[in-house]
């Protein structure tokens, strides 16, 4: 990261609702906190950025984001430790990742080392919304969406970066049912699969509806060429253990979504012996392995549900059992370490966590 210093001004609310929040009946997403980062993008640059308190915004009936579907996000979290330090778990993957997701929709990027000081800050200011309850953090919401208040297909000449955040504690409390999909597809070659945009989980609620009527929680998406290789898996990325490897399907394809929770699980087994295969898996592969009983582990890895396992499997109408969640040795050994890595309990030997 850049030794470059960024300062917003700051206005501060008159109206702290922490004072009678409810901390015992949170709704993931649902409840923020006091204030929020905006900066504006007009005539070729973004101007200063600033931290104002949560409110709501306007907006034109003929904003292009509206119409035209420009628009893009983040997401990560803050948690505080014994010691009442503050920490954010691999901002700068995010950064980089948005900036990534900027260019594949024709947007402007915001520099990342601004991307990063900029939720910093907002978490100083707001850092009593960060509790020390087990399984609680402050989730971190950046985006970006076009402003231009005109209804014509092209890219959008002014923008809107704004970065939220929400008190939340765990996403998923059970383990998880999961159907591979076959029919509805997340994304295709060339398309925009692996950018963090919008209209890609606007596109996903229709099966996933029709998949919740039948039990499951997620979807498993498979190609969309053949429907025979895995992809992700709803909102998460994918990994399976077999015969004491650890795979996940790889990121050559531009369909799959960099995930910065794959992306440390993978690190943190390398670090520790495990074989890590990232390659293409057939659905097939995976059907056979459960048969067999060489199917060890399968769980989802992402930011919400950090380590979120698949307790079983649905696929052309039969369902497959897992192994119980409770005799898994790899995913439940990695949740433990992550969750003790980001709240501090354990030594930060990666140099992850940005300390507030």
């Amino acid at each position: 990261m850049s030794t470059e210093t960024y300062t917003f001004p700051i206005t501060k609310t008159t109206h702290s609702k922490l004072s009678y929040f409810d901390w015992d009946h949170l709704h993931f997403g649902k409840d923020f906190s006091d204030h929020m980062f905006m900066m504006e993008y007009k005539d070729g640059k973004w101007e200063q950025g600033e931290i104002i308190p949560f409110e709501h915004i306007s907006m034109h009936p003929a904003m292009s984001a509206i119409h035209y579907g420009q628009s893009i996000f983040e997401g990560m979290k803050a948690h505080r430790t014994s010691n009442d330090d503050i920490l954010i778990f691999r901002p700068d993957m995010n950064a980089k990742r948005f900036a990534e997701s900027a260019e594949r929709m024709c947007m402007p990027p915001v520099n990342e080392d601004l991307f990063v000081e900029a939720i910093r800050q907002l978490v100083k200011l707001d850092s009593e919304w960060v509790t020390k309850r087990r399984g609680h953090s402050l989730y971190i919401r950046p985006f970006m969406f076009a402003t231009d208040e005109l209804v014509g297909i092209r890219p959008s000449e002014t923008y809107k970066f704004m970065i939220i955040t929400s008190p939340v504690g765990q996403y998923y409390s059970d383990p998880l049912n999961v159907k591979i999909e076959t029919h509805y597809t997340r994304a295709a070659y060339g398309g925009v699969g692996r950018a963090k945009a919008a209209g890609n989980y606007a596109a996903s609620l229709y099966p996933a509806m029709l998949g919740k009527k039948e039990g499951y929680h997620q979807l498993v998406w498979t190609d969309a060429s053949t429907n025979t290789f895995i992809e992700e898996s709803g909102t998460m990325n994918i990994m399976f253990q077999i015969n004491d490897v650890l795979i996940t399907p790889d990121e050559d394809h531009d369909t799959i979504l960099r995930g910065i929770t794959k992306r440390s699980v993978i690190e943190v087994a390398k670090k520790w012996g495990i074989k890590v295969e990232e390659r293409m898996i057939t659905v097939q592969e995976v059907i056979d392995a459960v048969n067999d009983g060489t199917l060890q582990d399968a769980f989802g890895a992402g930011t919400a549900a950090t380590i979120a396992p698949i307790a079983m499997i649905g696929f052309e109408g039969k369902q497959y059992h897992l192994p119980s969640v409770e005799s898994r040795t790899l995913s439940n050994r990695i949740k433990t370490f992550l969750a003790d890595l980001k709240t501090g309990r354990v030594a930060d030997e990666f140099g992850w966590n940005l300390k507030v």
